[in-house]
């Protein structure tokens, strides 16, 4: 498929499932090359690393500090006393009031949601109060650099979706509107809560857009080790996998906690990737690598006022060092480093000739290239390292402050270079809420 003269590749997928996929009603946004060669990595097990895989969003930066403060995500309490703790949903909906003060009398509210906790264990925010929530757990996590742009995202509110089928579609309708043609925007689409007499459903991939991964006959990797288990368990289910590196793993849903998943193809316009060539280096297209353009985050739990959403996926933009010095270049993912390396014909004697760091910048130029070229959304890190110090000062002329993990907000390559290197950040509060939280299932 062509936009403005640049390829954009999309994967060519097809739709199994033991019964067809009824799309639901459309829900209205709240919110405005050469054939690819095998890459083999490592036959070493993959090490459990971080998911270094969406700016401004990853999986890992939005909440993993978090995991302590995580209680019973899974489900809740056996009975409805005490399934939504009364403080937090209090706290949230002064807050909700606080920050938008034309939404009516806060202490009415107050009331009427402790009343509704007080009969039902639980109680339902108003499509205003999810919008508002779900944008503040973006602006609280502490790992991300791209929160600038928190106001901006669009909140999709299908809590009335509890069929796998219909989920799975409004989650390719996601990704069809957050991939605007190449314009990514950020989007989260909220599905039902847990309640206590009802656990909501679970999207089972860690994001709607995944590479599979497994090894090849001789030992070696094929695809992305991060995905090997995900790649096994939509095996299980009955999915037949290529040998190839870039495909697509299928979405997987999960009505209940305990119940297989329904799995289901991506649809061929759902996935938009994005072939990767160096501007200087000819050959480079000829390792046939691509990566996707929407890192939509699916295996997180939002949290709002004490309410839980175990699916509610989410994205942002690429940062380029997510997929140029982490995803491609990581030992535990594709290991392209030593040969990116040996087609520069660099010297790899010794660590000291700096050949995986001369390496690391060539391959992370092809990607915003690449990206550039195509019409794909991307951020640079020293561009979006300014504009999270610009986030800051917003934030601190309205009198809240930033959390921020140092380690997590300096890019993994040139760090020092950066504007967020030199400074200290207001410290991570793991209670804060909303938030993104690990999901326990």
């Amino acid at each position: 498929m062509s936009a403005g003269g640049n390829t954009l590749v999309f994967s060519l997928s097809r739709r199994r499932k033991s019964a067809p996929i009824s799309a639901p009603a459309p829900v209205p946004a709240s919110a405005p090359v050469t054939a690819p060669v095998a890459v083999s990595v490592s036959t070493a097990a993959p090490a459990p690393v971080p998911a270094g895989a969406a700016c401004p969003f990853t999986s890992a930066a939005l909440g993993r500090d978090a995991a302590t403060a995580v209680a019973r995500v899974r489900s809740g309490p056996d009975s409805a006393s005490g399934f939504v703790d009364r403080r937090q949903a209090e706290s949230f909906v002064r807050q909700f009031h606080q920050e938008q003060p034309d939404q009516g009398d806060a202490g009415r509210r107050v009331r009427a949601v402790l009343d509704e906790i007080d009969r039902t264990g639980t109680y339902e925010h108003t499509p205003d109060e999810l919008a508002f929530g779900a944008r503040v757990a973006w602006r609280n996590a502490a790992r991300c650099i791209g929160r600038l742009y928190w106001r901006s995202m669009v909140v999709r509110d299908l809590r009335h979706l509890t069929d796998a089928d219909d989920i799975a579609a409004a989650c390719f309708d996601h990704l069809r509107l957050a991939g605007n043609d190449g314009r990514v925007r950020p989007v989260l689409s909220v599905f039902p809560p847990d309640r206590p007499d009802r656990p909501a459903p679970r999207i089972v991939n860690d994001q709607l857009v995944r590479y599979a991964g497994h090894r090849a006959t001789g030992g070696d990797w094929i695809g992305d080790p991060r995905s090997s288990l995900l790649t096994a368990r939509a095996r299980h289910l009955g999915w037949k996998r290529d040998e190839e590196p870039f495909q697509t793993l299928p979405l997987m849903v999960q009505e209940r906690p305990g119940r297989r998943p329904d799995w289901y193809e991506l649809p061929d316009d759902t996935v938009l990737e994005v072939p990767l060539r160096h501007p200087d280096h000819a050959w480079f297209a000829e390792l046939g690598l691509r990566w996707y353009a929407v890192p939509a985050i699916s295996d997180m739990t939002l949290e709002i006022g004490g309410v839980r959403y175990p699916a509610a996926p989410f994205n942002g933009w690429y940062m380029g060092t997510e997929i140029g010095a982490r995803n491609l270049a990581d030992p535990e993912r594709y290991d392209l480093l030593p040969v990116v390396a040996d087609r520069l014909g660099l010297d790899r004697s010794s660590e000291r000739t700096l050949w995986r760091d001369r390496a690391l910048v060539e391959l992370n130029v092809a990607v915003l290239h690449s990206y550039h070229e195509a019409g794909v959304t991307m951020a640079d890190h020293h561009t979006e390292s300014d504009r999270f110090l610009r986030h800051i000062a917003q934030e601190t002329r309205l009198g809240r402050s930033t959390p921020a993990d140092w380690s997590w907000i300096v890019p993994p390559i040139s760090g020092s270079a950066t504007s967020v290197f030199h400074r200290y950040y207001d410290p991570v509060d793991p209670n804060l809420r909303p938030a993104f939280l690990p999901r326990e299932a």
